[in-house]
């Protein structure tokens, strides 16, 4: 089966649900409408660093786009929070008298802030003194994805807050960074190695490694799309899925875009092929792998990039790689975008 990566931490919701059933249970029911000000007790975390629902232990310290649970009394009639004066949307099917389950928004400011964690109630308002970090670092792409041993890379993300680069298991030399772009020059030994950046907040690795793509900002020969397939290519790095620029074609029902025809049998270093569609509309493609039209890949788009990822187990173990191409499977025209066509290496 093919796997289809959606670029969305929604799935976390389940776990998190586990700790508020657990904490509700122990709560104290006469406590519910007091009538006083609120209390906080204790702020905890409620999940690890691999998303792992944790056991509950107080910190002062939270980090930004992350869960805790707030832990005290009189917070049944909550009207606002706010972590640095950052008013926080809370969810109230979340809270109880005793407990509240937020995320802290990725926009709270950390630097000269308040440091304050304030809760607003019918019957008054409290702080507690509480430290919000920088959200963890976020890796939008890095480019050229083909960079050789020495050569820069530019990596695109956010919070680069005095990050270190690895390359594999090896640390890469920072030329110049600021929040959201990082260049860096890569180490001996980088080809097929994935990269990953590091701050006080966390760490954050790219799914795509290093010398395997066909496509990120532009094909590498031999691989291209032939122009008759009237297709474009848009650079927006607002909407792009890897680097700036991807590729679009309206397609009418059924109808294709097709790769060049090449050949390359180097393929043992590689464990299969990924790429990345979105559609104008929900839409169905089939991917055209070696010429053959079968319909045994076929998969639906989003609006949303979708990353699909086929093992060569999945593509019939060829001997080489000599041809991609999509057909159109909805039957009705949309609007196809393709980006980030690489080889798999895990």
């Amino acid at each position: 089966m093919k796997r289809i990566k959606n670029f969305n931490l929604s799935w976390i919701l389940s776990s998190l649900v586990f700790v508020f059933a657990f904490t509700s249970c122990n709560e104290d029911d006469g406590s519910n409408g007091s009538g006083t000000p609120p209390v906080v007790e204790s702020v905890s975390p409620t999940l690890g660093e691999n998303s792992e629902v944790i056991p509950l232990e107080p910190t002062l310290i939270g980090y930004a786009n992350n869960t805790y649970l707030i832990q005290g009394s009189g917070f049944s009639t909550l009207e606002k929070v706010y972590f640095n004066d950052f008013d926080t949307n809370f969810n109230p099917n979340f809270v109880t008298d005793n407990s509240i389950f937020i995320t802290i928004n990725r926009d709270t400011p950390y630097e000269n802030a308040s440091n304050k964690l304030k809760l607003v109630t019918k019957f008054g308002t409290t702080e507690y003194d509480f430290t919000v970090a920088p959200p963890a670092p976020g890796v939008h792409s890095f480019n050229p994805i083909n960079a050789a041993d020495g050569e820069q890379i530019i990596i695109y993300g956010s919070f680069f807050l005095n990050p270190v680069v690895m390359v594999g298991d090896v640390e890469a030399e920072v030329v110049s960074n600021s929040l959201t772009e990082i260049t860096a020059i890569l180490p001996a030994g980088s080809l097929n190695k994935k990269v990953s950046i590091s701050t006080i907040s966390g760490t954050v690795e790219y799914g795509t490694a290093v010398g395997t793509a066909l496509f990120d900002d532009v094909f590498y020969s031999p691989w291209t799309i032939e122009s008759w397939n009237n297709h474009e290519f848009l650079t927006d790095f607002t909407q792009s899925n890897q680097g700036l620029t991807f590729i679009a074609k309206e397609m009418n029902g059924f109808d294709n875009i097709q790769g060049n025809w090449a050949w390359n049998d180097q393929l043992s270093n590689y464990t299969g092929i990924k790429f990345a569609v979105k559609s104008s509309e929900a839409g169905k493609l089939k991917l055209v792998f070696n010429g053959d039209w079968g319909e045994s890949r076929l998969f639906d788009t989003t609006t949303e990039w979708q990353e699909f990822t086929y093992t060569w187990a999945e593509l019939g173990n060829p001997a080489a790689l000599q041809n991609i191409s999509f057909q159109e499977f909805s039957g009705a025209t949309k609007t196809y975008y393709f980006d980030n066509i690489t080889f798999t290496v895990d």
